[in-house]
């Protein structure tokens, strides 16, 4: 089946089966084209929780459908590919962080969003690098906190609010493979061009930034912004949107350490292909399951995190 044909087919399923096909920015351009709905972590969650949809297909990685599922359990969520799983997620073995908790008594735990089902039921709030800084800075500035996985986005939150957080040891292999050289050096090709970040890089590529931001953020500043060049240190499917959206202005993504590649991509996001979406479709498989005591646990955290953005107009 060719590209068109693919595409015909998915588009005809969704009608007939009720589904809504929800991507994240770090997916292919042809799966963000087909999506019903395109949005960071935060977005994708709070448009989990509103849809009318029979089935949710969430074309991104597992922890999303995972927070699908948690949001929406009467609902059939599916994703496009078993492995593809999260690096960040995976540095936060449940087990482990709940022994990390345990040598911390008396702390509040927040955790990112990129984090299993498991981990999220131990935590207190939810967290996405949209609402991280304006929920952290909604606690008392004398309120212990733990905050995981990423210890980048926690760096950097402390900096901004003054706290002093304790950090799970985590981080995105994408971020973290940004390279410091590279960047300076694209930087002295394209002198006017602004560097946006986003706050899960390393310390040394954020002091460089003209702005930080979660990828939605970056996806509106480029839009907002007068300036015509810019260098981006996230994964580069986000550049898909921006382009669309601003064709005449210029976008060059930061390039890893130790690579002859110009972008810097997730491979867990770009397991999911248009073939396998059709697939998803057709079959309703894979499915993502919850244990019900678990997803009530986990809803908890989350539904804090929607409540907390929503009154902090986020």
């Amino acid at each position: 089946m060719d590209k068109l044909q693919l595409i015909s087919e998915i588009n005809r399923l969704k009608v007939e089966k009720n589904a809504i096909i929800m991507a994240h920015y770090y997916q292919d351009d042809d799966i963000q084209d087909i999506a019903d709905f395109i949005g960071d972590s935060l977005a994708l969650a709070q448009q989990a929780a509103k849809t009318d949809a029979d089935i949710l297909v969430i074309c991104g990685v597992n922890f999303m459908g995972e927070t699908a599922k948690i949001l929406s359990p009467d609902k059939k969520v599916l994703i496009l590919d078993k492995e593809a799983g999260c690096s960040l997620a995976d540095s936060c073995p449940v087990d482990a962080f709940e022994a990390f908790i345990k040598k911390h008594p008396g702390h509040k735990v927040i955790s990112y969003v990129n984090t299993s089902a498991a981990v999220k039921a131990l935590t207190d709030v939810v967290v996405t690098s949209t609402n991280a800084v304006s929920i952290v800075q909604s606690f008392s500035k004398n309120k212990k906190i733990i905050f995981g996985p990423d210890r980048n986005l926690g760096n950097y939150i402390n900096s901004l609010t003054g706290r002093n957080m304790v950090l799970w040891d985590g981080a995105c292999h994408v971020h973290e493979q940004f390279s410091l050289e590279k960047l300076i050096e694209l930087k002295k090709q394209l002198p006017l061009a602004k560097i946006i970040a986003h706050p899960e890089c390393k310390k040394t590529i954020l002091m460089l930034a003209d702005f930080i931001g979660s990828t939605a953020s970056l996806l509106k500043y480029v839009q907002r912004s007068d300036y015509e060049e810019f260098l981006v240190a996230t994964e580069s499917g986000i550049l898909h949107q921006m382009k669309k959206s601003c064709p005449e202005k210029i976008f060059v993504p930061v390039p890893p350490d130790d690579s002859t590649c110009e972008c810097n991509e997730c491979s867990f996001m770009r397991l999911n292909t248009l073939e396998k979406l059709y697939h998803c479709l057709k079959n309703e498989t894979p499915t993502i399951e919850i244990e019900e005591e678990l997803r009530l646990k986990a809803e908890k955290p989350i539904h804090k995190m929607l409540k907390l953005s929503k009154e902090l107009g986020l």
